[in-house]
């Protein structure tokens, strides 16, 4: 199935809390001199229009980076995710917001690599067109979840992989585990990211238990949740789950996560997750 199209979500809570910890890893990343790759499996378009239609139908980004974008309390690094947001829009007017290869792109040196994967026929042309130089990023119209098999271990020994399928099939929530544990026998250095909606709180925790069940080392989980999760009024939040996090994460998020409870909180119900899944 490929009806999924991420441009009706954009820039809504859960985008903000995916790519603000996308940020942060790409912050550790690049305080160090050597190169790093980075594997993107459902890269979408990378940039999104938010006068489409589509991301007007029902302006979920109200619910996330409108909050954000124009207030000065913000936690340094949502500050500095909130930054690269205003760099793409120069005028001061919210009119695009990057999608997670864009996020990347903004810490991206010559010397670093993306490998971008999209398999929708329409989303593919125009993540291609936005990063047409191979030697920067490779786009492909490929299965993300065979890429973390055949690209790993990258040539340059660091890197980041993000896994966030929409799941559309159930299927997702086990091929997303199982490429976790492929990616993770051949490249048990590098930084694995899980992203995952919760729709329904049992089918998230079957999941996390699923992670937990591999024994995978190392696993911090951020969590946020806009409103109560027992009711069912589609995305109640969203989470991360990441394998060998920067060592500073667990402590920012200590901040940054009751920050966005509290700022994008839609009832009293909002709450948040922070604990190690498997410790090192």
């Amino acid at each position: 199935m490929l009806s999924y199209r991420h441009i009706y979500h954009a820039g809504n809570h859960a985008d903000i809390l995916k790519h603000l910890v996308a940020s942060q890893v790409c912050q550790h990343l690049v305080k160090k001199e050597a190169p790093f790759f980075y594997l993107d499996t459902h890269a979408g378009i990378g940039l999104y229009e938010l006068a489409s239609d589509q991301a007007q139908l029902n302006h979920e980004y109200d619910t996330g980076i409108s909050r954000l974008i124009g207030r000065n309390d913000l936690p340094e690094p949502l500050e500095l995710f909130v930054d690269i947001v205003k760099d793409l829009n120069p005028k001061g007017q919210l009119k695009v917001y990057p999608g997670s290869p864009m996020v990347i792109d903004h810490y991206l040196r010559q010397k670093d690599k993306m490998h971008l994967c999209e398999l929708h026929p329409n989303d593919y042309p125009k993540l291609a067109a936005l990063f047409p130089k191979k030697r920067i990023a490779n786009v492909v119209k490929d299965d993300g979840f065979l890429a973390v098999k055949s690209m790993l271990p990258p040539p340059q020994k660091r890197g980041f992989v993000l896994m966030d399928p929409p799941y559309e099939v159930k299927k997702d929530y086990q091929t997303v585990v199982k490429a976790l544990e492929d990616g993770y026998k051949r490249f048990s250095q590098g930084t694995f990211a899980i992203w995952y909606p919760v729709l329904d709180r049992r089918q998230a925790d079957h999941l996390l238990n699923a992670v937990a069940a591999t024994k995978i080392r190392n696993t911090l989980l951020l969590e946020l949740n806009i409103r109560g999760t027992e009711t069912k009024r589609g995305m109640a939040g969203s989470g991360m789950i990441v394998v060998n996090p920067p060592w500073t994460l667990e402590k920012e998020a200590q901040e940054f996560l009751p920050y966005l409870r509290d700022v994008l909180a839609e009832d009293d119900d909002a709450h948040f997750q922070l604990r190690w899944i498997t410790p090192e």
